[in-house]
């Protein structure tokens, strides 16, 4: 077995296909890397002609630069409108797919078909009455006017109603027969089972709250409390560009995002594994 297997590896197939995933995972990396490097080079080794792949001398100009400008306050910003949408999100999706996906009542077709179609929706579409509602209560230019819109993603309900969907109904119905409420019956029964959609919806809205650069253009407005994508946006000048600064703070950014999906890239990729399943 150990003779075929190394044969099998081996064969051409096996080569060129190792060769074009080390091409694709290259092409994925070096913006990365372009970015990263970029942030600690001279200003001379940035705008040389002849691009410097390597810098000469490891310089933290442009962090220092960045770290003169209220950087820290917009990554914070932009870690709590993620974090707290984020939770808020998962908590409201497990519920709300959970009583599509378990309770019969009049209605409940009707209500997931137009989160089916609400899916379908740019969010520009609503952008208009969003911003009205949010100065109406008075939370317009703060972070809760981005994070509460999030709330209400149609695709979290959605997914979560899909994993809901493959509890079993006598675990249920026991845990009833034993004397726990719906709230028990919840807690007890249907979160542990549909742990593995948490992980994947946590990365899918942390990433989307973190990147909806056309939410937070429309509904912040002070230089406080601007988010890192935005805050880093005001650097570029109009007739110049500093590029280590902007590569600086695009690297700043990019730091919440690869923890994010560190920490949760297991339950992520097994809630994808069985969404797949499933579907």
């Amino acid at each position: 077995m150990t003779s075929l297997a190394k044969r099998e590896s081996r064969s051409p197939y096996a080569v060129i296909m190792g060769a074009l995933l080390f091409v694709v995972a290259l092409t994925f990396i070096f913006p990365f890397y372009w970015i990263i490097t970029g942030s600690v080079k001279s200003t001379e080794e940035l705008n040389a002609v002849v691009p410097v792949w390597l810098p000469a001398q490891v310089t933290g100009e442009h962090y220092e630069r960045l770290f003169v400008e209220p950087a820290l306050r917009w990554l914070l910003n932009s870690v709590l409108m993620s974090v707290l949408s984020m939770a808020l999100v998962c908590a409201v999706a497990s519920m709300a797919g959970y009583v599509l996906a378990k309770k019969r009542f009049p209605g409940r077709t009707a209500i997931f078909s137009l989160l089916v179609g609400a899916m379908a929706l740019p969010k520009q579409v609503i952008l208009i009455p969003l911003v009205r509602m949010m100065n109406t209560m008075g939370l317009y230019d703060t972070l809760w006017s981005v994070i509460l819109p999030s709330v209400g993603w149609p695709f979290g309900i959605f997914l979560m109603k899909q994993f809901a969907e493959g509890i079993p109904g006598e675990m249920m119905e026991a845990a009833r027969i034993d004397g726990a409420g719906e709230v028990r019956t919840f807690t007890s029964i249907v979160m542990p089972m549909i742990k593995p959609a948490f992980g994947a919806l946590a990365i899918f809205t942390f990433i989307s709250v973190w990147n909806d650069y056309t939410m937070q253009l429309v509904m912040l407005a002070s230089r406080a409390n601007l988010s890192i994508s935005l805050g880093i946006a005001t650097l570029q000048a109009e007739y110049s560009t500093n590029y280590g600064l902007l590569m600086a703070g695009a690297t700043l950014g990019s730091v919440p995002i690869v923890l994010i999906f560190i920490f949760f890239q297991n339950t992520f990729t097994q809630g994808i594994a069985l969404g797949a399943v499933k579907g």
